[in-house]
């Protein structure tokens, strides 16, 4: 009897399972999640670790060892293969005179292609038109302010300010989450509440956090062993690699929360209007 009642409950909520199903494939093909998540890991590799490494030059000791410490616990990278990453993007000297500074800031301005994709990402998510330049071109610098910071002491969270992993893990999951719900709320441009972008910001927060966690067992072996067989080429290829994981998991992250806001039960307690979510459910996302 009990297998009856079992196989019948599945059997009513086989249609509830497609509808998801049909939603969530719909979602991920709107928001190009494959599409988006190479320019995103492209853009982190070709824009922003150079701006994490020239902010290095530029400032004291104790940041540039923070950084060091940041990377190899986020990434792996370690030894041989940070010496070889830094001398790719920053080389061994400072930047000196007009050009050093000039360098910089072209640097920095070009790290804001990271904001604009993410930008992209999170209007296409929520199927929003693009924001004017004029309207957004503060809040690109600004995002690259707030993240590089956050960066440079991910080493110190993640070791739990000298308490260890078992507070440090519970510490960087609720930055991560704040981070990523702060970052929606600000390159939305505030067009959506606070509180519709907490799901996609708890699952992004869990997923890179928990993605990060895990690869430290792997990265560092994988990285060695492509050093010993390529050169510094196989270190680039192993880094992509892991941004482009990364990455996914941000696009997915921020993708599936859209669909979990507009859940009727979720986004009633979200403050979601019953027409947004009869719209969301009667017309499906349509690609840009």
């Amino acid at each position: 009897m009990a297998v009856v009642s079992a196989v019948s409950a599945i059997r009513r909520s086989l249609p509830g399972i497609r509808r998801l199903v049909r939603r969530l494939a719909e979602q991920l093909r709107s928001v190009s999640v494959l599409d988006l998540s190479t320019r995103l890991a492209a853009q982190v590799f070709l824009t922003a670790l150079p701006m994490l490494f020239v902010i290095a030059a530029y400032s004291p000791p104790e940041v540039r060892e923070q950084l060091r410490t940041s990377l190899r616990d986020v990434l792996g990278i370690e030894g041989v293969v940070l010496g070889q990453v830094e001398q790719v993007y920053a080389g061994s000297q400072r930047g000196s005179g007009v050009w050093g500074v000039v360098g910089a800031l072209l640097t920095l301005v070009s790290a804001t292609a990271l904001s604009r994709v993410l930008q992209r990402l999170c209007e296409r998510s929520w199927h929003l038109p693009h924001t004017s330049v004029r309207t957004s071109v503060w809040r690109w610098f600004l995002w690259l302010l707030v993240w590089s910071t956050a960066l440079v002491f991910q080493g110190v969270l993640r070791n739990g300010f000298g308490a260890g992993t078992l507070l440090g893990f519970p510490l960087q999951v609720a930055a991560a989450m704040g981070l990523w719900w702060w970052t929606q709320h600000l390159l939305l441009a505030g067009r959506v509440g606070w509180l519709p972008l907490l799901p996609g910001a708890l699952l992004t927060g869990a997923g890179t956090s928990v993605f990060a966690a895990t690869s430290v067992l792997w990265m560092p072996r994988t990285l060695r062993r492509s050093v010993d067989q390529f050169g510094l080429l196989g270190s680039v290829f192993t880094l992509l690699s892991w941004l482009i994981l990364f990455c996914t998991t941000v696009v997915a992250g921020i993708a599936i929360g859209y669909l979990v806001a507009h859940e009727r039960s979720v986004g009633q307690r979200l403050g979601l209007s019953v027409t947004a979510m009869d719209d969301h459910e009667q017309s499906p996302p349509s690609g840009r």
